[in-house]
């Protein structure tokens, strides 16, 4: 689950053209798409095009819709390899490259693991090792066999199971901005939970800007950015914890371990995809502040801000944070 700490400023309305935005429920999660159009007939072309990309995706990537092919790999895990669309097997093999580059720590397979952990507040006791390590036996990226020249997925063990819920939100998202751009929208922004991917400009052409907030004080926004063509994802655990020993242990569940995360409380990703800054924003959670910031370090084009659970904020090298915070 996400929790967005990200507020989106609007410019003001010129040269004949309105911001159209739809609201709606979709993926289980708050949806949202705005355009810069010159009327709302064309304003509701755009989002009802934004709102059928969604439902077509989410048919062909859902596992909990049993008829989606994502659900018919996880049904024959163990058994057979199933045969995918191409647009399906190449969101699982470039999932399968990130959990290579973040050793696991972003896992399409954490479907598989034990709900042992439980953030309701009926948890009274940590879980046993035992039942921990028992947890994720049914976990691992490496047990996803691809064949590119049949187009098959197979689960090589009995009670694997992919969710795409890490990285699914985001690719819709990059989907929907590609086809807008595609049938003449030139400026808006997609909204899918907290993956938010931008294009063009505001009515008044300045650049859309995203305000990140300290989710240890949700009033006050720390700091605004521009956002230029690209995309920015937020993930957050402040609300869904639980505290054993004095430490705080979030949701967010390392697949390698069974054990929750702990030491951030807030992750911002920006990138020029969505679909990356999603699966990496659940990544860094995992991986921990040092060991996730020293990987965006190396890789071009990519920027993260992360909130640790003191409220201190920590930048990768990409980002200037003192030229877009807000002073005091």
């Amino acid at each position: 689950m996400r929790y967005l700490f990200v507020v989106l400023f609007y410019g003001l309305i010129a040269n004949a053209q309105i911001v159209y935005k739809k609201h709606q429920g979709l993926l289980g999660s708050p949806f949202e798409i705005t355009v810069i159009v010159p009327d709302s007939t064309k304003g509701e072309y755009y989002c009802g095009m934004a709102i059928a990309e969604v439902k077509r995706v989410e048919n062909l990537i859902s596992d909990w819709i049993p008829e989606t092919e994502i659900s018919q790999v996880n049904k024959n895990a163990g058994i057979k390899p199933v045969k995918v669309s191409k647009e399906v097997f190449e969101l699982v093999f470039r999932a399968i490259q990130i959990s290579k580059l973040t050793e696991g720590a972003f896992d399409i397979s954490y479907a598989s693991m034990d709900k042992i952990w439980k953030f309701d507040g009926s948890m009274k006791q940590m879980p046993s090792p035992e039942e921990i390590k028992k947890s994720v036996e049914r976990v691992g990226y490496q047990n996803i066999i691809l064949d590119a020249t049949q187009s098959t997925i197979f689960l090589k063990n009995k009670g694997m199971k992919l969710g795409l819920g890490g990285i699914g939100q985001g690719y819709i998202a990059d989907n929907i901005k590609t086809l807008l751009q595609s049938k003449g929208c030139t400026s808006g922004i997609v909204n899918v939970s907290g993956d938010i991917n931008v294009w063009g400009n505001q009515p008044d052409g300045q650049p859309w800007k995203v305000a990140i907030v300290n989710p240890m004080n949700k009033s006050k926004v720390f700091a605004t950015f521009p956002l230029i063509d690209s995309a920015v994802e937020t993930s957050g655990s402040y609300e869904k914890f639980v505290v054993f020993n004095g430490k705080r242990y979030s949701h967010i569940i390392d697949p390698r371990t069974g054990y929750p995360a702990s030491g951030i409380v807030s992750v911002s990703v920006f990138a020029k995809q969505t679909e990356l800054a999603d699966a990496l924003a659940t990544a860094i959670f995992v991986m921990g502040k040092e060991v996730g910031l020293n990987l965006i370090n190396q890789l071009p084009g990519l920027g993260c801000i992360i909130v640790d659970d003191t409220g201190e904020i920590f930048t990768s090298k990409s980002i200037d944070i003192e030229q877009y915070q807000h002073k005091e």
